[in-house]
């Protein structure tokens, strides 16, 4: 994928009838199927059911095999509950006669209240200070790693620019923390809030287990440890835009028994917090396999 508009087309899944869905996939450099991409997609499955008048708060899913990406994936919605202010949807994702992932998610119609949202730190690194991807790739392209050079080849619909940057050559210990500004590639274009949230789900799958890792990244990187998404929770808050660099900000309070906790915060640039998520991942390191 190349841009935001083939980003769409595929979390845009092809409708079976009676709740059911079909999605196809698209590697991001791992074998097997992106995690945020079935986010993504299983929202887009329970929103096809949902009220216009509704939107999507909340997020609570688990990862529970591996996606096959050679088939297409399977999504099916029970309508759990329809009250006057809030819709609750389950969805089921599955490959193979498996159930591959489960999401359970809550919506709600508009309403008024009061407010208050945290900031990031005004002092942070502006985008046009940092390096993408995309640009690491081209300056630091022969010095790199085999396997981080494949990934940063990878084809992608979002730009990313970490605020900091590990030196691959010379690991060290890190604070357990990770900023990246990010942006969609291609032509900006008018999105309804539902796409934007797809969106901005597929997304947040991207960075999230580099906080649980910077603490011990002296000894550990993802070339000797097996990475997995276990669980992932998020909450929407404000509409919003993809007209601009966005930041993505997470922290790690805890890594143990070969699982990390990352949590944190999606803001506009000018400072607006539009979203918050929450990610345990599997960090086992492969000496330790049985």
């Amino acid at each position: 994928m190349k841009n935001s508009t083939e980003l769409i087309a595929l979390l845009n899944l092809e409708d079976l009838g009676n709740n059911n869905f079909s999605g196809n996939s698209v590697t991001i450099g791992s074998p097997f199927v992106f995690g945020g991409q079935v986010l993504a997609q299983a929202v887009n499955a329970a929103y096809r059911t949902i009220p216009k008048d509704r939107i999507l708060h909340s997020l609570h899913s688990y990862f529970l095999e591996a996606g096959d990406l050679t088939i297409p994936i399977n999504y099916n919605v029970n309508e759990v509950r329809n009250g006057g202010s809030f819709s609750t949807r389950r969805v089921t994702a599955s490959q193979h006669d498996k159930t591959i992932f489960i999401l359970a998610a809550s919506f709600h119609k508009k309403e008024d209240g009061f407010e208050h949202q945290t900031t990031f730190d005004s002092n942070i690194k502006q985008p046009e200070e940092l390096f993408s991807w995309d640009d690491m790739l081209e300056q630091f392209g022969d010095f790199l790693p085999k396997s981080m050079k494949y990934f940063l080849s990878i084809e992608r619909p979002i730009e990313f620019k970490p605020v900091r940057i590990p030196n691959p050559l010379n690991p060290e210990d890190l604070p357990a923390n990770e900023e990246v500004w990010f942006r969609l590639k291609g032509e900006k274009q008018k999105m309804d809030f539902r796409t934007k949230q797809e969106i901005l789900t597929y997304i947040s799958d991207y960075n999230v287990l580099n906080a649980a890792f910077n603490p011990n990244a002296s000894k550990y990187n993802f070339g000797n440890t097996q990475t997995a998404s276990l669980d992932h929770s998020m909450w929407f808050f404000r509409d919003f835009d993809f007209d601009d660099w966005m930041l993505f900000s997470a922290e790690s309070p805890n890594a143990f028994g070969a699982r990390g906790l990352s949590k944190g915060n999606i803001f506009t640039r000018d400072g607006k917090l539009i979203a918050s998520f929450a990610q345990e991942g599997l960090l086992r390191t492969k000496k330790n396999e049985q």
